[in-house]
């Protein structure tokens, strides 16, 4: 092989490999654009930092009671709740938590929001929590013998 071949190989070679770094390149862009397109706004809320609600779990008589607390990020959040119970064996309860704010300017100070929810259900219901439409995962501590929620501490550790 003479030079002036080897010349237009190693050139032809040198522009391949370009042409190929160039192409991925371009494509990587179109698909970022493609994703960025695609994304739906997702709105922030000063709640998405609550993924877990503890609460005191009693059971007398029928009736199901939890009490608590959660930590909100102002003492102008008013926590508010409603349940729904679903017609299945063991019936399945939905706690739903929302919060009413509408002070313009509030302090940003955590403060905690105590709660008192009671419904009846058997004994074996699978009771689930949301906070603002959004599922979190709910603790329930059992109640000791003989303790009723009159006389219940929202102190809750674990």
């Amino acid at each position: 092989m003479n030079s002036k071949t080897i010349t237009l190989f190693v050139g032809a070679l040198v522009l391949i490999i370009i042409g190929m770094f160039t192409f991925a390149y371009v494509k990587r862009a179109d698909i970022e654009k493609e994703d960025m397109s695609e994304q739906v706004p997702v709105d922030q809320t000063a709640y998405d930092g609550i993924e877990r609600i503890d609460a005191k779990h009693f059971y007398i008589n029928g009736v199901h009671t939890l009490a608590g607390e959660i930590l909100m990020p102002t003492p102008c959040d008013l926590l508010e709740h409603d349940f729904v119970i679903m017609e299945s064996y063991p019936e399945q309860v939905v706690v739903d938590f929302t919060v009413i704010n509408n002070a313009d300017i509030c302090a940003q100070v955590v403060t905690p929001q105590r709660f008192l929810v009671s419904f009846s259900a058997s004994e074996e219901a699978d009771i689930r929590a949301t906070l603002q439409q959004r599922s979190v995962i709910l603790n329930l501590v059992p109640a000791a013998a003989g303790e009723t929620p009159d006389d219940f501490e929202l102190y809750i550790k674990g």
